[in-house]
């Protein structure tokens, strides 16, 4: 596989459903935005389904940690962009980064980073990915990321300054 797109995204509409009285995304539901992004994301760009994966390698990535940070409403009835990007791995775990973001692109509404570790599904025990799946990591992992397991809030502030640069110069 080449030429992968390392930072695959796609549009969403807030539904009714998922908001809270304020008219406002509830901040759980975030979660399921991004993680169902990122399965389509997975399944489109890497023709990977996770249901077979987990089948075919006896493991699955589970996730151990989760940092968020809401920065501005997803409103009902608008649409956001999410997009997900693979910003660090190693031979049992890996990070994603998940970014929602208004419908032009250019204003941050909420940025997670999901930490996850690769364990058999016989005994939940860590596992190490297959050297398949390290070629397939190595191939997504985004190189202008530099990933601080204690650096979420500066990252948060550095796609803030660089969307608001993007919004200057359009």
């Amino acid at each position: 596989m080449s030429n992968l797109i390392q930072s695959p995204e796609t549009q969403h509409r807030i539904y009714f459903q998922d908001c809270d009285m304020l008219g406002h995304l509830n901040n759980a539901r975030y979660f399921d935005y991004f993680l169902n992004a990122r399965e389509d994301h997975s399944t489109t760009h890497y023709s990977l389904n996770m249901g077979e994966l987990a089948r075919e390698q006896q493991a699955a990535w589970v996730i151990t940690k989760h940092h968020i940070s809401y920065l501005k409403p997803a409103r009902q009835g608008t649409e956001v962009r999410i997009c997900s990007q693979l910003i660090h791995f190693d031979n049992s775990r890996l990070v994603l980064e998940m970014q929602m973001r208004s419908d032009d692109g250019l204003r941050l509404l909420a940025l997670l980073w999901s930490e996850m570790a690769f364990v058999s599904t016989p005994d939940g025990t860590r596992t190490d990915h297959s050297n398949a799946l390290m070629d397939l990591l190595d191939e997504l992992d985004v190189d202008g990321v530099s990933y601080d397991p204690d650096g979420f809030d500066e990252r948060v502030k550095e796609v803030r300054q660089q969307l608001k640069k993007q919004r200057r110069e359009a």
